[in-house]
């Protein structure tokens, strides 16, 4: 029977890592979709790149720095409980991976292909690691103090904060050392050039895989069969609802709001997915829609933040609520399981958004000051798709 169980829980994070690996095709054909034609076949190549990227920087460094373990013993020692930490990895490495993934739409158009890789493997291998391990497996002692202040532990069941919040605010300070792209502004401060999607239908496609993938990434975040929970499917539903009719109608019929706001209010349910009511899941999507909204519009137009896909609005706004939303909707009061407080998701919260900004900060602008980060004015003109890779995504 025990070993019934444990190849049961490999296939089911098996299915779970597969389902957040189809994911990133989810990432690659958002950003197609929203960047112009000739700037798609560098989307395609980043995100790519970047998962293998990820790989290598998690399995040599980032998964023992956040979990004590490595790799590199005798593969019987390897494949003990059927291999089970062995896919274990494989599914937290489609999170860790999904970092470089939700910076690459901030910077896109006009970021030099090498020195971003350099960049994610800096980030997969060092600083997500750290506040992984820190929040999902206890280390370097950031839960106790925080369950000393707050009354209870930093409660983030699939990553609003760990994955989205950490990605939205690495993006920010990518986004904010490479500075616009030219002639988005005028110079004193003013929408000069606008540019609108370049595919609504790759842009739906983009959303919808990530819509259907997430299902995996929250509810296989139980890790084993045994405490799966129907209860973070429902949640995921309607927050995912929640945001997009909220975006819907907050967008004014607007596509490109439409179908970021599924993806508003799945970001939001990741932390309290697992102990809010549906109706906290509903609410918790709805503000979330409504915050995408505004603050893209605002970041875009009124605060000069040239953040292509308006990722530091959704992963980093977002994740930002829904780790708060989950000291609020999972109180028992308000239906939910209890064993949070709002003052230990605010202090966790905070904490998350300060690491990543500040992270983002340096390890770009360090590139920025020694290899460089952006292309020449001459090769943003003519496409990062011509400059960087030689071919455009509809050669004639």
């Amino acid at each position: 029977m025990e070993s019934l169980q444990s190849g049961v829980d490999v296939l089911f994070v098996l299915m779970g890592a597969i389902l957040v690996l189809w994911m990133h095709a989810g990432f690659a054909f958002l950003e197609v979709g929203t960047v112009r034609e000739k700037n798609q076949v560098n989307a395609l190549s980043k995100i790519f790149s970047d998962f293998g990227v990820s790989t290598i920087a998690y399995f040599f460094i980032g998964y023992q720095i956040a979990y004590g373990t490595g790799f590199l013993q005798p593969a019987a020692e390897l494949n003990v409980n059927s291999g089970y930490e062995l896919v274990k990895f494989f599914f937290l490495l489609t999170f860790a991976a999904a970092i470089p993934a939700i910076i690459s739409g901030g910077i896109a158009e006009r970021a030099r292909f090498y020195p971003q890789l350099f960049a994610s493997l800096l980030i997969v291998a060092f600083i997500y690691p750290v506040f992984e391990g820190a929040v999902w497996n206890g280390r370097f002692g950031l839960q106790d103090q925080i369950a000393k202040l707050g009354g209870a532990e930093f409660h983030d069941f699939a990553g609003s904060i760990v994955v989205h919040g950490v990605g939205g605010w690495l993006a920010l300070g990518a986004v904010l050392m490479l500075g616009a792209r030219n002639g988005r502004y005028t110079a004193d401060g003013k929408v000069k050039m606008a540019h609108p999607p370049s595919s609504i239908p790759f842009l739906a496609l983009g959303a919808w895989i990530l819509t259907v993938g997430w299902f995996g990434f929250n509810v296989m975040s139980a890790q084993a069969v045994e405490a799966v929970s129907g209860l973070v499917a429902m949640n995921s539903l309607m927050a995912m609802v929640g945001g997009l009719l909220a975006a819907l109608f907050a967008g004014k019929n607007d596509p490109g709001f439409l179908h970021n706001g599924p993806l508003a209010g799945l970001v939001a349910v990741c932390a309290g997915s697992d102990i809010m009511h549906p109706l906290g899941a509903l609410a918790t999507g709805s503000v979330a829609g409504v915050l995408f909204v505004v603050t893209f519009t605002l970041a875009q137009n009124r605060w000069r933040v040239d953040d292509v896909l308006g990722v530091w609005p959704l992963h980093g706004l977002c994740g930002a609520w829904g780790g708060i939303a989950a000291g609020i909707f999972g109180l028992e009061k308000l239906g939910g399981m209890g064993g949070v407080t709002l003052a230990s998701q605010l202090i966790g919260t905070l904490i998350g958004i300060l690491y990543a900004l500040i992270a983002g900060l340096v390890i770009y602008g360090l590139l920025k000051l020694t290899i460089g980060i952006r292309l020449n004015e001459e090769e943003e003109y003519a496409g990062a798709d011509l400059s960087i890779h030689r071919i455009s995504s509809t050669p004639k």
